[in-house]
């Protein structure tokens, strides 16, 4: 039997030695290889952390103490040594475990997590809760460098430099977030990452002091008269101007001083960040030679690290195409990303147009105001961010881009279900904020043909905000494009029938189609209408459409509260005051992780549950 085998939690983690512990490393890491080469997954990530991990399990007992993830990608290795290495067999598959930390799933997740730099924030809330209620445990935030270029990181790190609430803040250090960091804090790292850390002298200090009489006065008086020529001679860290005790930088593959360095951290009783350097991908050569293709990964062959499924165009792709062309087209033109031109398609755009793409880090919010700034001085930026990640600049969409009803395009990418990385990721809310901004226009693509011309007339003919949302992957069976503008007719009808009118908009347009063909073999003639916008939503031509005096049925991939049926169902009323309008969505609940298909089935937005909806709906 490994070691790996015998690991369920701290108490095993403690009976091993040294060797042993070190032997367990190499076990995870084929492990993690040989797993998600079958499943998919985040990889690189938890290669990266895996001494680290096994360092900071063996130190504290997370089913107890708290240990808040940043992101929470890079928690595999947490989740093997907590007694779920069984569960990893279907990783992010319906029904399997997540991803990501999640609370229900196990005690040892003390909190959510899927987006960036607020574990620190989480951490304090924890440990002042600690204090106020006077219960005893320990807390840990573990916040990797690409976490920390978005500035909610540094609001949690100002507080708890001040707060006095004794916490450890793990900082992984590892140059890269999904791409390559970029920032000042990239640089103001890198020059620490040459530098010599003097923990053990410091250490052996403070205790021979306290074993003296009256040496804890001396200590301290001794500690201001060193920080104050510190002060004078030696340039201190941000973290220790701050407030923060820091500790680093220090190798985040040496797992003996790293278990000797958190358990004296974890004794200071002040706040501490412990400022570990780490490579992604560490052990498996592919990762560490393109840890950006690694970071998420579909199923690969661990021989030889390649994909085992081909490669297809999706949105991003196309996106990607689609403002190259219009960049080199309007010198005004550019492209605003947040942390991700891999994932949202504009690696080439990058090389291409450098001094016109700006990638700031993860740092949503200030992307949106930089779009604001660039459009209010005649620039016409292109900000591309994952529908889920928007969520963080609502109030920045309001006030500083809808209030002056600026010129600013959000592509939208991961619009609607994604899948596999689950309730963090869906992007089933954007068209409900965004539908508040007075001014604000939302296309909805459906397949790359009509992506191209709507981002085409975005960035060409309209006025103000304009935001082109679009799923993940590739497009469906409908290829065309039916945009001509807002003045070419803002519904596409697909099918005519007289019994019933199905509504929809994007992605969901096959799922529709093929519910009224099922419909349709029982006798049931459907018209089928596709939304191009739902921002102005065109309630006379769908009242010109649709099958007169019979229901309307709208199908989205939104949660309830988030999409048009209500707003639909006011308009057609205000035009046909006889007209009835039902709905299918998501419900209002968060949807978990799974495959698309199951996803749909689960919230009844397949095609067979589609027809069926349809069919109570006219039995009522």
């Amino acid at each position: 039997m490994s070691i790996l085998e015998k690991i369920n939690g701290h108490e095993d983690l403690l009976a091993l030695s040294d060797k042993e512990r070190i032997q367990l490393c190499a076990e995870i890491r084929a492990f993690l290889i040989s797993s998600v080469a079958q499943t998919g997954g985040h990889l690189a990530g938890n290669l990266g952390v895996v001494e680290l991990s096994v360092a900071i399990e063996t130190v504290y007992n997370t089913m107890e103490d708290r240990l808040v993830f940043d992101v929470g990608h890079q928690s595999y290795v947490h989740k093997l040594l907590t007694g779920r290495q069984a569960g990893f067999a279907h990783l992010r598959q319906y029904g399997g475990i997540s991803g990501f930390p999640k609370p229900a799933e196990s005690e040892a997740d003390a909190f959510v997590a899927g987006h960036a730099s607020n574990s620190v924030s989480i951490a304090l809330g924890m440990a002042r809760a600690r204090t106020m209620l006077k219960q005893k445990y320990h807390v840990v935030a573990l916040i990797g460098d690409g976490a920390c270029t978005g500035g909610m990181a540094y609001e949690g790190l100002n507080d708890a430099a001040v707060s006095g609430e004794p916490m450890v803040i793990i900082l992984n250090d590892n140059e890269m977030s999904i791409g390559r960091n970029v920032g000042g804090l990239a640089k103001h790292l890198s020059r620490l990452r040459s530098s010599e850390h003097y923990l053990g002298a410091k250490q052996a200090y403070r205790r021979f002091m306290k074993k003296l009489p009256g040496g804890r006065t001396l200590y301290r008086m001794s500690s201001r008269v060193k920080n104050r020529i510190k002060q004078l001679f030696l340039k201190e860290t941000m973290f220790e101007n701050m407030g923060l005790t820091y500790l680093g930088p220090v190798d985040g593959h040496d797992l003996p001083g790293l278990i000797s360095l958190l358990s004296v951290a974890k004794e200071l009783n002040e706040p501490v960040l412990i400022h570990v350097l780490t490579k992604k991908g560490k052990g498996y050569s592919f990762a560490e030679e393109d840890p950006a293709k690694f970071h998420g990964i579909g199923k690969f062959n661990p021989e030889t690290g390649k994909k085992l499924s081909p490669k297809v165009k999706t949105f991003s792709d196309t996106f990607g195409e689609c403002v190259e062309e219009l960049a080199r087209e309007d010198p005004q033109v550019c492209v605003i990303t947040a942390a991700m031109p891999g994932g949202t398609g504009i690696l080439h755009f990058q090389k291409q147009f450098p001094e016109r793409t700006f990638d700031v880090g993860i740092a949503e919010a200030h992307a949106v105001s930089m779009a604001g700034g660039l459009a209010k001085q005649g620039a016409v930026p292109v900000l591309v961010l994952y529908s889920t990640f928007l969520q963080r600049g609502y109030d920045q969409i309001l006030e500083d881009i809808g209030l002056l009803n600026l010129h600013v395009v959000l592509a939208i990418d991961r619009a609607g279900l994604v899948g596999d990385d689950g309730p963090t990721h869906h992007g089933v809310f954007d068209v409900g904020f965004l539908r508040q901004v007075p001014g604000m226009r939302i296309l909805t693509p459906v397949s790359f043909a009509e992506q191209r011309d709507m981002l085409r007339w975005a960035v060409e003919q309209a006025q103000g905000p304009v935001a082109v949302r679009y799923p993940r992957g590739t497009e469906g069976s409908y290829t065309a494009s039916d945009w001509n503008g807002l003045e070419g007719g803002l519904v596409k009808c697909h099918r005519r029938g007289g019994d019933v009118t199905l509504v929809t908009y994007g992605s969901l347009l096959d799922n529709v189609l093929e519910a009224a063909r099922l419909l349709a073999e029982e006798g049931i003639q459907a018209t089928v209408l596709r939304l191009l916008t739902v921002s102005d939503l065109p309630g006379e031509e769908i009242a010109a459409r649709m099958a007169p005096g019979k229901p309307v049925v709208v199908a989205e991939e939104t949660c309830s509260g988030s999409g048009i049926r209500e707003a639909l169902a006011w308009e057609l009323g205000r035009l046909c005051p006889d007209c009835r309008v039902e709905g299918v969505d998501l419900g209002h609940r968060f949807i978990p992780h799974g495959s698309l298909e199951q996803l749909y089935r689960l919230c009844g937005l397949d095609s067979r549950s589609l027809a069926d909806f349809v069919k109570e709906v006219l039995s009522a």
